[in-house]
C-alpha cells in the first residue's frame, strides 16, 4: 500500500504516479491530502506537504484528480490520507458525497480518534466509505477492542512511536503487537511506519495482510528526474521483495 503526497513533486505528477504504482504491483493507493501540520508525519511527508501546497494543492483538487485517475482506467482501492481541519472546512457531509463520487473508498485520518470521529463516521459510512483507525504499540487491551470494532476496511497498525519516516530496521515488538492485535479481530492489519526496503517488506509481510510504505517512497519520488518511472521502480522491488 503506497503512500503518495497529492501535489508533489508537481501539482500534477499523481497522475503519473498511482498508475505506475499499480503497474508496479500496488494492490491499494493511498492519496496524500497535504496539510500545513501534519502532526503524525515526519521530516520527509512535512517537506512534500509544504511542497505541495505551494504547488495549488487543495482537498478539492485531491478528489478531482482521484476522479481523473478513474476516469484513466484505475481501479483499485484508493484510501484518502488527510487531518481533520480540511475536511470540517469543506464540509463533512459534502465531503463524503463527493469522495465517494470521485472514486474513494476509505479514509485515514490521523488526527481524529474513535471517541471524536462522530460526524465523519456517520457520513462517511452512510455513503459507502470506510473510516480506518490506527493502534499504536502502545494502545492497551480496551483502545485495541475499541479500534478493531469501529475501524471499516482494515486496521492500521503504526510499528513504532514517533513520527513516519524510513528507519535502518524495524521495532523487534512487532511481531507480539500484531498478535496481540490479531487476537481480538478477524480484520486485515496494515502494518506501517518505517517500512523502506524489500527485505523490511517481505519482513511485515509475513507477520500482516498489509505493508504501507510513504516516506521511503517520497524520498525517491523527490529525487528524481522522472518520479514517476522511480516510483515503478522503487514498489518493483517492495513487490518482488513480499512475493519471495
Amino acid at each position: 500500500m503506497p503512500y503518495v503526497t497529492m501535489g508533489y513533486p508537481t501539482l500534477s505528477s499523481a497522475l503519473d504516479i498511482v498508475p505506475a504504482l499499480v503497474e508496479a504491483g500496488a494492490d491499494l493507493v493511498e492519496l496524500g491530502v497535504p496539510f500545513s501540520d501534519p502532526l503524525a508525519d515526519g521530516a520527509t511527508i512535512q517537506a512534500a506537504a509544504q511542497r505541495a501546497l505551494e504547488n495549488g494543492m487543495s482537498l478539492a483538487l485531491c478528489l478531482e484528480q482521484a476522479a481523473t485517475l478513474r476516469t484513466r482506467g484505475v481501479a483499485i482501492p484508493f484510501v484518502l490520507m488527510g487531518y481533520y481541519n480540511p475536511i470540517l472546512q469543506f464540509g463533512v457531509e459534502r465531503f463524503a458525497e463527493q469522495a465517494v463520487a470521485a472514486g474513494i473508498d476509505g479514509l485515514i485520518v490521523p488526527d481524529l480518534p474513535p471517541e471524536e470521529a462522530g460526524d465523519l463516521y456517520t457520513a462517511a459510512t452512510a455513503h459507502g466509505l470506510d473510516v480506518i483507525f490506527l493502534l499504536a504499540p502502545t494502545s492497551d487491551a480496551a483502545r485495541v477492542q475499541t479500534v478493531a470494532a469501529r475501524s471499516g476496511g482494515f486496521i492500521y497498525l503504526v510499528s513504532l512511536v514517533g513520527v513516519t519516516g524510513a528507519r535502518e530496521s524495524l521495532p523487534p515488538d512487532l511481531a507480539d503487537f500484531v498478535a496481540r492485535v490479531r487476537a481480538v479481530t478477524e480484520k486485515p492489519l496494515a502494518v506501517g511506519f518505517g517500512i523502506a526496503t524489500p527485505e523490511q517488506a517481505a519482513q511485515v509481510a509475513r507477520l500482516a495482510d498489509g505493508v504501507i510504505v510513504g516516506s521511503a517512497l517520497i524520498k525517491v519520488i523527490g529525487a528524481a528526474e522522472n518520479p514517476a518511472e522511480a516510483a515503478r521502480a522503487f514498489i518493483t522491488a517492495l513487490r518482488t521483495g513480499i512475493d519471495k
